[in-house]
């Protein structure tokens, strides 16, 4: 059986591992670009290495883990500061505590703790209901809370619009929680309690040398035929085989999509494709700004809460927890800034655009800063957004698939945007290829 994955990003690195390690000997990935790696390619400069996508992923994981172990690659565990999040709000840099220590944040006042505390006494949600981010969280934790929940959901995962993205899509297993334990936070603390002891527990870690480095292992892992400056054209169906139109015609009895859905709808010859088209995507900046003048908190990052009047959603301290990533003594930030609310920021020119993050970062570290570091990438494709609706999408693409033998879609337009999602939707692929072969 011949297989081929369209597209060289994480995902369909992911998906390609998958593959082979399940047996799949005649494989072949394309990539259109002259590098392998999609928005995880990682850029070093003077010293620093900015990830401009997810510089970070929590192991162990039933997915990721195997295939970061197939990839040989080193990861190494981020600093125990890691752990430590802010909150950036009322112009003040904050502690924000793990649930449920959330309700020491001074971020909240006292009475919407009090009404925060209330949430398992709210009604069980009816299954099925697919409503925003926003009427979940104000509806089960109250107005204030519900408000604050809501925007660092949103805008620190999907850089998206709360009262936009659906619940039930975007975070499935909060909305579980509250449809089968009747409660997120009774849901919540059941399960800890009912988790292995013995089991280890997920912590973030990060690949040495970069998120490029497990992208260029995985595309020169054996038994992978990895082709970088493929355009694919069209990807159309002859004769019961797939035919893979661009510098060359390729065939294939396994035809694995691993690109955005706006992409694959434009390639993809069958019926329904228009539908793919539909999906969803907000525009977002990342900006990493670099110096020796000065420290970082120790942490993660900070979220900038919904009334700081910013176009920064999140300000990552990637030297706090990755200091490799960094010169000795040196700092770097990561900003995410623009997104569902504000996509008119990935327009603007680059020095206006610098300027207004160089300002941002300042008021959230509380001092002036003179990076001599600085870096601008333009996600104008942008982080796929799952709106309401996007559940019934998803099903009328399951359909589509389900009607062309062969053919399958993965990539985190569909089933979740982090690292672990993507890994385990490429294991998902891998199992139905196998399966389809009986």
């Amino acid at each position: 059986m011949r297989a081929i994955v369209v597209g060289g990003g994480l995902a369909g690195l992911f998906t390609a591992s998958e593959l082979a390690a399940r047996g799949i000997a005649d494989l072949e990935l394309l990539e259109s670009g002259d590098q392998v790696g999609g928005v995880a390619r990682t850029r070093p400069s003077q010293g620093f290495e900015l990830e401009p996508g997810a510089g970070s992923f929590a192991l162990p994981h039933p997915y990721l883990s195997s295939i970061i172990e197939r990839s040989g690659v080193t990861v190494l565990p981020a600093q125990a500061t890691a752990s430590t999040r802010y909150l950036f709000v009322h112009e003040e840099l904050a502690e924000l505590p793990s649930s449920p220590k959330v309700l020491l944040t001074p971020a909240l006042s006292t009475r919407a703790k009090l009404r925060l505390l209330a949430e398992p006494f709210v009604a069980a949600d009816k299954a099925g209901i697919d409503e925003s981010i926003s009427s979940f969280c104000r509806r089960r934790f109250g107005m204030e809370a519900g408000r604050l929940l809501a925007w660092l959901m949103a805008s620190g995962v999907f850089a998206g619009d709360p009262e936009t993205l659906s619940m039930r899509s975007a975070f499935p297993m909060l909305a579980n929680l509250a449809e089968h334990e009747g409660s997120v936070i009774a849901g919540a603390i059941k399960r800890r309690r009912e988790r292995d002891e013995e089991e280890p527990r997920a912590s973030p870690h990060y690949v040495k040398g970069g998120m490029q480095v497990l992208a260029d292992a995985l595309a020169d892992a054996p038994g992978l035929s990895c082709r970088t400056g493929f355009e694919v054209e069209s990807v159309t169906r002859r004769s019961g085989r797939w035919l893979v139109n661009g510098p060359e015609t390729l065939e294939a009895d396994v035809i694995v999509l691993a690109c955005a859905p706006s992409a694959a709808a434009q390639i993809l010859s069958v019926d329904g494709t228009a539908r793919l088209a539909e999906a969803k995507a907000a525009p977002v900046a990342v900006v990493g700004l670099g110096g020796d003048n000065g420290l970082i908190p120790d942490g993660f990052g900070a979220l900038v809460g919904p009334n700081e009047g910013m176009t920064s959603l999140g300000v990552l301290f990637e030297s706090s927890y990755a200091p490799e990533r960094a010169p000795a003594g040196s700092w770097l930030v990561k900003v995410v800034a623009g997104g569902a609310t504000r996509p008119d920021v990935v327009d603007l020119d680059e020095e206006s655009l610098m300027a207004l993050i160089v300002d941002e970062v300042g008021r959230v570290l509380g001092r002036a800063i003179q990076p001599t570091f600085r870096a601008l990438i333009r996600h104008e494709s942008g982080i796929p957004q799952y709106d309401i609706g996007h559940s019934q999408w998803l099903r009328d693409v399951d359909r589509i698939v389900a009607a062309n033998d062969g053919l399958y879609l993965t990539g985190w337009g569909y089933r979740g945007v982090g690292i672990s999602h993507i890994a385990a939707d490429a294991a998902r692929v891998a199992s139905q290829v196998i399966r389809a072969m009986g």
